[in-house]
């Protein structure tokens, strides 16, 4: 999720062998560092598909543009291979070139590349799931960052992003959003360090939106936020950021998330243990009535 949306044994069961991965980003589900970009794979050969059926139905890139709502330098950029187009873009780009679906069946895997490698099978597995639960120590969760904070995130890491980079960072981190209104909605629940939230990343004009869109976020039907206080005498998760995912199946994994080191469990028996982890720590932690008020009181402050 804010993000991300992070072992020993993780093998992930549709996706491949046993894996691990490196670079993760701190605090903000692994997703923003660097990875998979622009440039890449998949991104080069859509956008020489793109170009194809552009050429094929007569346009030039200025037309096209105006077409679909994008600048010629954007139409460019995608056809090049340079900037990963969003979703609704490639929708518009099959009808309006009469593609037959040839660009269509594209956009699935397009959209992973706006992921690193490491955080593509993570994004997969959330973006179906029906419950997930995050635990962040870092940094506000990626599910719940506004695009001021996410962008704020992605300019601070180090090594430094391409300014493109970050755009497609925050691009993808906003997609994941749409979580929330999928239907069905899925369960989602969040533990937050209370560091996390007291830490003005970005300056206190883009932390005092950080922290209302927190309390929408809390606020709807199928989300529940908690907060674990710092002067919390017991803590069930000291080894750090993770992520609980169930899917359609009733399969559950874990995304547990560490410097260079970024895993996903299968295994039963790890997962259990992340399972116990964290539901001892939603009774350490705030209740989600109590959170909210302490989030608003937060908000007073700055």
């Amino acid at each position: 999720m804010s993000e991300p949306m992070g072992e020993t044994g993780d093998v992930t069961p549709e996706f491949g062998e046993q894996r691990q991965e490196p670079e993760t980003e701190a605090g903000a589900d692994t997703d923003t560092g660097a990875g998979a970009e622009a440039g890449s794979g998949i991104v080069r050969v859509f956008g020489r598909q793109l170009k194809r059926c552009r050429v094929r139905a007569g346009l030039e890139r200025p037309e096209f543009g105006a077409m679909v709502g994008y600048s010629a330098s954007t139409i460019a950029a995608f056809e090049q291979g340079r900037r990963i187009p969003p979703p609704r873009f490639i929708d518009q780009a099959d009808e309006v070139l009469d593609a037959g679906g040839v660009l269509l069946e594209m956009k699935d895997e397009v959209a992973k590349a706006q992921y690193p490698p490491f955080f593509q099978d993570a994004a997969q597995l959330e973006a179906k799931a029906v419950e997930l639960h995050v635990y962040a120590t870092k940094a506000v969760p990626g599910l719940l960052q506004t695009a001021d904070y996410a962008r704020a995130v992605c300019t601070m890491w180090r090594p430094l992003l391409s300014e493109e980079i970050i755009e497609q960072r925050v691009t993808g981190r906003l997609a994941r959003q749409e979580i929330f209104s999928r239907a069905p909605l899925p369960t989602i629940s969040f533990v937050i360090e209370e560091s996390v939230l007291r830490r003005p990343l970005g300056g206190l004009s883009v932390m005092r939106g950080q922290l209302e869109q927190v309390m929408l976020c809390g606020l709807r039907r199928n989300v529940e936020i908690q907060v674990v206080p710092n002067a919390l005498e017991e803590h069930a998760a000291l080894e750090g950021p993770f992520t609980l995912i169930e899917n359609r199946d009733g399969r559950r994994f874990a995304y547990v998330e560490g410097y260079k080191d970024s895993r996903m469990f299968s295994e039963r028996k790890y997962v259990r243990e992340i399972e116990d982890q964290y539901g001892i720590l939603r009774a350490q932690a705030l209740s989600p009535r109590a959170s909210l008020n302490f989030v608003e009181k937060l908000l007073g402050e700055l």
